[in-house]
C-alpha cells in the first residue's frame, strides 16, 4: 500500500506541474492576443492616413485609376499557419480552408505558386497534394511583424518581375467576437479598382484642398507600397491573434481537464490513505489481541501450576 500511495503522490505532483505550465501558457496567450489587437487598432489609423493620401492623389487625376485587367493567368497564394503547437485545430482549419479555396480557383495547378507562413501547416498542405514553393517563419512577437512583412513583400516583388505573377491571394485566420476565429481570403494584388475609384470620388471633408509637390507617379507608387505593407501586416497580426485565441481556448480546456483529474486523484489518494490507516489500525488491534491471548494463556498456566 505504501508503494501505491507513493505512486499516486507522484501522479498528483506531475499533474500539478502540468497545471502550472498550462496556466503560464494561458497567460502568455492572453497577453499576445492583446498585443496583436493593439497592433491592428493602431494599424487602422495608419491605414486611414494612407487612404487619405490616395484620395488626394487620385482626386487630382481620377482618370489614372488602373483597371483590373490582367495579362497573365498565374497566381500566388500566401497561406498563414503557425510555427508552434498546442493551438487546437488552428492549422487543420487553415489547411482545409486553403485547399478548398485553391481548388475553387480558375487557374491550372501548374499556374499557382503557394507560399506558406508558419511551418506546421506545410505538412498538411503537402499531404493534400499542394506543393509549397517557399516557407516563412511566424514572428514570435508583434515587434517582429514588420521585418517579416518586408521578407514576404520582397518575395512578392521577385515573383512579379521574374515570373510575371500579377495576382496574389492571402488566406489567414481572422478573430471573431467574442473569442473565436475563422479563416478568410483577402486579395492582395491586383489592387481593387472599384476601391480606388471610390477614393477618387470621395468628397473632401475640409474647405482647404490638399496639394503635393512630389511627382504623381512616385507618390502613387509609394502609397500603394504602403497599402500592401498594411494589408500584409494586418494579415500577420490577425493570424497571430487568432492562433493565440485558439491556444487560449485549448489551454482553458486543458486546465479544466487537469482540475478534474486532480480532483479524482485527490479522492483516490485520500481513499488509499484512509485504507492504509485502517489496515494499520487493524494490524495494531490484531497484534494487541494476540498479545492479550498469550498473556491469558501464561496466566492460566501459572495458576494451574500453583494449584497443583
Amino acid at each position: 500500500m505504501a508503494q501505491t500511495l507513493e505512486f499516486m503522490r507522484r501522479r498528483i505532483e506531475s499533474a500539478e506541474d502540468l497545471y502550472g505550465v498550462v496556466r503560464v501558457m494561458k497567460a502568455l496567450a492572453a497577453a499576445s492576443i492583446r498585443q496583436c489587437d493593439l497592433a491592428v487598432e493602431s494599424l487602422a489609423e495608419y491605414n486611414r492616413t494612407i487612404e487619405t493620401g490616395l484620395q488626394v492623389v487620385l482626386w487630382n487625376r481620377p482618370e489614372a485609376v488602373p483597371a483590373n485587367s490582367l495579362s497573365g493567368k498565374r497566381r500566388g497564394i500566401i497561406i498563414f499557419g503557425s510555427d508552434q503547437g498546442m493551438c487546437g485545430s488552428f492549422n487543420e482549419q487553415a489547411a482545409a480552408f486553403a485547399i478548398d479555396a485553391i481548388e475553387a480557383l480558375p487557374e491550372r495547378e501548374e499556374d499557382r505558386i503557394v507560399l506558406v507562413v508558419g511551418a506546421r501547416v506545410v505538412g498538411r498542405l503537402e499531404d493534400a497534394g499542394c506543393a509549397v514553393r517557399e516557407q516563412f517563419p511566424i514572428p514570435s512577437t508583434v515587434s517582429g511583424i514588420a521585418s517579416a512583412v518586408q521578407d514576404v513583400l520582397l518575395k512578392v516583388e521577385e515573383l512579379r518581375f521574374r515570373e510575371g505573377i500579377e495576382q496574389f491571394l492571402l488566406i489567414h485566420h481572422r478573430p471573431i467576437a467574442p473569442a473565436g476565429c475563422a479563416p478568410a481570403t483577402v486579395q492582395l494584388l491586383p489592387i481593387d479598382a472599384a476601391w480606388l475609384r471610390g477614393l477618387a470620388e470621395r468628397s473632401w471633408d475640409s474647405r482647404s484642398l490638399p496639394t503635393f509637390t512630389m511627382g504623381w507617379r512616385e507618390l502613387f507608387s509609394a502609397l500603394i507600397r504602403q497599402h500592401l505593407f498594411v494589408s500584409l501586416y494586418r494579415a500577420f497580426a490577425e493570424s497571430m491573434a487568432s492562433e493565440n485565441a485558439s491556444r487560449l481556448a485549448s489551454m482553458q480546456a486543458a486546465e479544466k481537464n487537469i482540475q478534474d483529474h486532480l480532483s479524482v486523484l485527490a479522492v483516490e489518494y485520500h481513499q488509499g490513505r484512509q485504507q492504509s490507516i485502517t489496515e494499520e489500525l487493524l494490524d495494531i488491534v490484531a497484534g494487541f489481541e494476540t498479545l492479550t491471548k498469550e498473556d491469558d494463556r501464561r496466566t492460566r498456566k501459572s495458576a494451574a501450576r500453583a494449584s497443583g
